[in-house]
């Protein structure tokens, strides 16, 4: 390819505090990262469409006046289709939802890999696509997909989840290319591990299930290190990096969110 001809589109595009109308999406809010990003902006005045699967689940603290819970499951093309025709315009999408997995791949069942898959990347990919006719029709919006640290480097018993968020920076990267010719910013952010989130006990098949006798001398040192880490990360920490990437105006693309995030990207 002629280098000489790529017209590559990375537009400066950040909200301010003074838009009157500002709209958030936010899909996985139940609980983590998702329920602590809705908080955020809801105290910061935003209009917020919180999603997950069972509104009835929401519990959300401070004023939930400019809240709306609508039901979203991001595998199924008709939930994705019925909540953009009941959300309306909406300037930010945070694509949030997610499950996790940990465990041998040698015994991880391709069920398995493909539900990450149909979760953690084709969602997010559907999301995206829902909402950039509305954004590119007004030449403005904001995309964050938010991954993983595990994008950030190679982390053992997680090759199936690692490849699901690995896919999804991909993604985003070139998007941000595709939608800025049209106004439209797409950005990343990439929290660390964080202890305090039911990522563990929301896994689909317990990691024990998952890990077989042949690797337990492999594993312990490194479960042994998620039992005491250095640095961590707060769920707090991942709703300022979605608040830092819808406020960027540089064009930066990622976020690392997390003290140990930060320090596994400067390490890059």
């Amino acid at each position: 390819m002629d280098r000489t001809r790529q017209h590559v589109y990375l537009p400066i595009i950040a909200l301010k505090e003074t838009d009157m109308t500002r709209t958030i999406l936010i899909t996985g809010t139940s609980s983590g990262y998702g329920k602590a990003i809705t908080e955020h902006f809801l105290a910061r005045d935003w209009n917020v469409i919180a999603t997950m699967r069972r509104p009835e689940a929401a519990n959300f603290g401070g004023n939930t006046n400019r809240l709306r819970v609508l039901p979203l499951d991001v595998t199924d093309e008709a939930s994705i289709a019925t909540l953009f025709e009941s959300a309306g315009p909406v300037d930010v999408l945070v694509n949030n939802a997610g499950i996790g997995a940990v465990g041998a791949f040698e015994v991880t069942p391709m069920s398995l890999v493909r539900q990450l898959l149909e979760t953690n990347t084709i969602g997010v990919m559907a999301m995206c696509q829902a909402v950039i006719p509305q954004m590119r029709a007004r030449r403005s919006g904001i995309i964050v997909n938010v991954t993983s640290s595990v994008t950030l480097g190679a982390f053992p018993l997680a090759a199936a989840y690692t490849a699901s968020k690995q896919a999804v920076e991909g993604f985003t990267g070139s998007l941000a290319h595709e939608l800025g010719y049209f106004g439209v910013s797409v950005k990343l952010v990439e929290p660390g591990y964080a202890p305090t989130t039911n990522f563990g006990a929301n896994a689909i098949i317990p990691f024990d299930q998952l890990l077989p006798g042949e690797y337990a001398d492999f594993a312990k040192p490194i479960m042994e290190g998620f039992a005491s880490p250095a640095l961590t990360t707060r769920e707090s920490d991942v709703a300022d990096g979605v608040w830092n990437a819808v406020h960027d105006a540089s064009g930066r693309l990622r976020f690392a969110a997390g003290p140990d995030a930060v320090a596994l990207a400067e390490a890059r």
